[in-house]
Formats: C-alpha cells, sequence, structure tokens
C-alpha cells in the first residue's frame, strides 16, 4: 500500500532524488480536507433550501430544474477544461472558481432583500436564482475539477482528504436542517431565516477556502510536487511541443487507461441516486417519525458517507478488479429498496430501511475514495491531474444519470 508522505518518492520522475518535505502539522491535509468541504456546500445550500424555494415559485418543479441546470453546466465545464488543462493552471482556475462561488451565493439573499422580500409568485427572482445555480455550477466545475486535479498529482492522503471533506459537507448541511428544523417555524419566515443560514454559512466557508489554499499553495511540500511535475512535463516535452492535437491524444489515452475506474465511479452514482435522496424523501413513510424521518435518514445516509470516505485513511483496497466489481454489486439496492415498498411487512418498517441507507452510505463513500485514490496513479506524474479531472467527469456522469433514471425506477 502506497499512502504516505514518506513513500511518495515513487510518484517522481527517477532523476528525482531528493527527499520530499513533511508535512508540518499536516496543514496541506487540512486544508485539501476543507477544500472538499467547501466545494460542495454550495450546491447543498441551494437544494437544502428548496422548500423555500418551492414556497416563493409553487408552479416551478425548483429541485429538478436546480438539478439539470447545475448539472449540465458542470459536465459542459469539466468537458472545456479537460480539452484546455495545458493552456491554464489549477492555481488560477480554483481562486476563480471561489470567487465565482461567493457571487452566487450572495446573489440569492441580496434578490430576496431587494426585490422579492418573501412574497410569491415574482418568478423574475426564479430566473435569477436558477441563472446563480449555473454560475455556481461553472465554479463548481473549476473548484472541483481542479482541486481534485492536483490532488491527484500528490501522494494519495491528498485525495483521501478532499474526499472525505465532501462527505464532511453533507454531514454539516444534514445537522443544520436539523437545528432549523427544531429551531425555526415551519412557515415563511422560518424557511426564509434557514435559507439565509444555508447561504451565511457557505459564503464564510469559501473565504476561509480562499485564504487556507493561498496559504497551502507557498508550502514546502507543495512546491516539492510542484516542481516535480514540471520536471515531468518538460522532459516530456523534449520530445516535441506540446500542441492542441498532441494534448487531446493525451487527453483521450488517459481517458483510455482510467476507463474502468471510470465505469465504476458511474455505476456507484447511478444506484445512489436513483435511490437518494428522492426515495427517501419521497417514497418511504414513518407514522412514529413523520416529517422526522426523512431528514434523519439523510443525515444516516451522510454520516455513514464520511465513515466510509474516511476508512481509506486506515486500509485502501488496492485491488481495481474487486473494486469495480463491489460498485457493480451495488446494483443489489435496487431490489432490496423496492423490497422495503413492496415486500414483507417487517422490510417496510424504519429498522430494515434505516440499516440499508446506512449501507448504501458507507458503500457509496468507501468506493467512491477508492476509485478516486487509485486512478490517477494508474497514469504518469505529469497526467494524473488530467486523470483527476476526467475522473470528476464520470463521477458528474453518474450523477446525471442516476438522477434522470430516479424517475422511474419506482413504481
Amino acid at each position: 500500500m502506497v499512502s504516505t508522505d514518506s513513500d511518495s518518492s515513487l510518484l517522481l520522475p527517477s532523476s528525482s532524488t531528493k527527499k520530499p518535505p513533511q508535512d508540518k502539522y499536516h496543514l496541506a491535509y487540512i486544508t485539501y480536507f476543507i477544500l472538499g468541504f467547501g466545494y460542495l456546500l454550495p450546491w447543498n445550500a441551494f437544494i437544502t433550501a428548496v422548500d423555500y424555494f418551492s414556497y416563493l415559485y409553487p408552479q416551478a418543479s425548483v429541485d429538478r430544474i436546480f438539478a439539470v441546470v447545475y448539472m449540465l453546466v458542470g459536465l459542459f465545464g469539466l468537458t472545456i477544461i479537460i480539452l484546455y488543462r495545458h493552456k491554464s493552471h489549477a492555481y488560477v482556475r480554483i481562486n476563480l472558481g471561489l470567487a465565482l462561488f461567493v457571487v452566487s451565493l450572495l446573489i440569492v439573499p441580496l434578490i430576496d432583500v431587494f426585490y422579492v422580500k418573501g412574497r410569491v409568485g415574482f418568478y423574475g427572482g426564479f430566473y435569477v436564482t436558477v441563472g446563480s445555480v449555473g454560475l455556481s455550477g461553472v465554479a463548481d466545475a473549476l473548484v472541483q475539477g481542479s482541486i481534485v486535479g492536483s490532488a491527484g498529482e500528490l501522494p494519495e492522503r491528498y485525495m483521501q482528504a478532499v474526499i472525505a471533506g465532501t462527505a464532511a459537507s453533507g454531514v454539516l448541511v444534514s445537522f443544520l436542517r436539523i437545528f432549523t428544523k427544531a429551531v425555526y417555524t415551519q412557515d415563511v419566515h422560518g424557511l426564509q431565516k434557514s435559507a439565509n443560514l444555508y447561504f451565511g454559512v457557505s459564503i464564510v466557508i469559501m473565504f476561509i477556502c480562499m485564504v487556507l489554499y493561498n496559504l497551502a499553495d507557498k508550502l514546502p511540500i507543495m512546491k516539492y510536487y510542484d516542481e516535480a511535475k514540471i520536471q515531468a512535463v518538460a522532459a516530456e516535452e523534449d520530445n516535441g511541443p506540446l500542441t492542441g492535437s498532441v494534448w487531446r491524444s493525451t487527453v483521450w489515452d488517459t481517458v483510455g487507461t482510467i476507463k474502468w475506474y471510470g465505469f465504476g465511479m458511474v455505476i456507484i452514482y447511478v444506484v445512489t441516486l436513483a435511490i437518494f435522496p428522492g426515495y427517501i424523501t419521497e417514497d418511504v413513510h414513518s407514522e412514529l417519525l413523520k416529517d422526522w424521518y426523512p431528514i434523519l435518514l439523510i443525515t444516516c445516509f451522510n454520516v455513514f458517507d464520511l465513515v466510509g470516505k474516511s476508512l481509506t485513511a486506515v486500509y485502501l483496497l488496492e485491488n481495481a478488479k474487486i473494486a469495480i466489481g463491489s460498485c457493480i454489486a451495488r446494483l443489489l439496492f435496487f431490489p432490496l429498496f423496492l423490497g422495503c415498498l413492496h415486500g414483507p411487512k417487517f422490510f417496510r418498517t424504519e429498522i430494515p430501511v434505516t440499516i440499508l441507507t446506512c449501507i448504501l452510505g458507507l458503500t457509496n463513500g468507501y468506493l467512491t475514495s477508492v476509485l478516486m485514490i487509485l486512478a490517477p496513479k494508474t497514469v504518469k506524474l505529469q497526467h494524473a491531474e488530467t486523470a483527476g479531472i476526467v475522473s470528476v467527469l464520470f463521477l458528474v456522469v453518474g450523477l446525471a444519470a442516476g438522477s434522470i433514471i430516479a424517475w422511474f425506477w419506482v413504481i
């Protein structure tokens, strides 16, 4: 298993004999964790505040429109970044993306204060909100693709930090949702306060991400791996300049190398998004827990997703065939969750549904982390960033496909 700084020299060109510096106080690790934590918060803010948006715009299918806009913009943005990555730098893309996140998050509370003012049916505000969702999708493509790509050039623990951070983001949003439901009234004023809390917390986290990322970029360990990448790229370009056609050929070679990891990623999120959160929020019910039931189930999923994504720091499954086979085996969740609707009476109670939801989250987290860590290590160092961005593209394709299947699979 290759997962510590001490053996990270295996990632470097053979000409490099200098020992990598230590990550003092784990500052680089913490930074990558918080960046992973941060780049999913804006989307979580929009989708968690969907109750308020649905109240303001009752004739719009808010959650579905948000999902379609965000994912389509993200897919297009990631594709452009992959094709033209050689003409830009991750440092610029990440800072630009974080700034766009802040702008997109500020639009909603400002439009609410100065135009909508909590009134129903002001659809001009809805169109602006959808535009801010699209802007957030652009920011996500810039930040998520670049963060995962840059983590792919580092030892495995930094990719694990990013992926675990994304799970922690979901846990925070779940706890915020529990807090707002317990503290605020569930009328228009309470929903408005809840939405403002989600967006306010996200904006603060974005600024923290900006500061930490720009500080971490100056750390000795980051400079060391950046220099190693420069050496690798220079060695490759000795054979000729990296023109557009050569770059596209390199991209396709990278896609071909990691395609089975990408296939596993797509299957993971087809299964997960077909079930979560739609099935959990709309199709299962509890007379005991009432409207707390879906909130608690979503929290269970997010907590176990975090557990799964953290487990790779303890044990990393390095057998790609077993990992991808496990992704395919998750298709069994479809008949199991169908049984929670149409099966024996006991199977339709809270305990089986909760256990299945926890296992769904655990396997989603662990297998995602495994594939995202392994994929960039199958290519040369100078192509690891591209492999990381392509992995994100596969992930988003799985998210989009799973979201569509979620509309049809439960009868």
